[in-house]
């Protein structure tokens, strides 16, 4: 079981770098700018060549690796395979996770932001951690532009992630149009919540090693050397929002503790 986590989290974090991150950042303003022909690059040509290819496909061992390991994590601890539950237990540890996702979502919620302040500064011209050289040089090759939108999407990201502490994130709210009132499906925030945090876990582990650690100026002002909180953040969001919402399991019939029904 310890050599398939290994090899899951190597497959996942370790293998792939921030290029992944990059094309999943950049996809919804190639979405949004597809009917007014902007950017002028092909998408799939500068964001998937084969070296990132390979990385998705290394992180999609990765993740059969760590399904691999669960499955038999639950079968040898004498677990619900399909749930995980194990009767007799208090549920204690369960609780305290999901307690302890509230908080983390908050914290995923502000890294993004103080990213998202400093590339909306850039495309403001404003010097902001960076250099008036490197201003310049972003506003004459248009990638200032292209960082305040990625940006834009990094914070609604975070605005997204309270939503796995904060009611909304289970009943669709009213500014939501056809949905307002609906119960939010749990599938959907979990599977993009896991998502999310492979690609930031792998983006956060190449910051990891570029940073100079031992100087507290280089990485206190560095946006990316917040990536490995905010992939940590997310995951235990994510984790604490599964616990929160789990249905009653259908293959062993066991619910909720009632610590985490609200």
């Amino acid at each position: 079981m310890a050599f398939a986590w290994v090899a899951a989290f190597v497959l996942v974090a370790l293998i792939p770098d921030a290029r992944i991150m990059t094309a999943v950042g950049y996809a919804p303003i190639f979405l949004v700018g597809l009917p007014f022909g902007w950017p002028d690059a092909n998408y799939f040509e500068l964001a998937f060549p084969w070296p990132v290819v390979n990385m998705l496909l290394c992180a999609g061992g990765g993740v059969l690796w760590a399904g691999a390991a669960l499955a038999f994590q639950r079968r040898t601890a004498g677990a619900c395979e399909s749930c995980g539950r194990t009767h007799g237990r208090s549920g204690m540890g369960v609780s305290r996770i999901a307690r302890w996702g509230t908080w983390a979502a908050y914290v995923g919620f502000a890294v993004p932001l103080f990213y998202s302040v400093v590339r909306w500064a850039w495309a403001l011209g404003v010097p902001l951690l960076f250099s008036e050289e490197g201003i310049k040089w972003l506003h004459e090759t248009g990638m200032a532009w292209a960082g305040a939108g990625l940006a834009t999407f990094g914070a609604l990201g975070g605005v997204l992630t309270l939503g796995l502490a904060r009611p909304w994130g289970r009943i669709w709210p009213r500014w939501v149009p056809v949905l307002a009132g609906r119960a939010v499906n749990p599938r959907l925030p979990v599977t993009l919540g896991a998502l999310v945090t492979g690609v930031l876990a792998s983006a956060g582990m190449v910051a990891i090693r570029i940073t100079d650690w031992a100087d507290p100026q280089a990485w206190l002002t560095s946006p990316m050397a917040y990536w490995p909180l905010w992939a940590a953040a997310l995951g235990m969001a994510t984790l604490g929002y599964y616990f929160r919402t789990r249905p009653e399991c259908r293959r062993c019939g066991s619910a909720r503790p009632a610590a985490l029904v609200r």
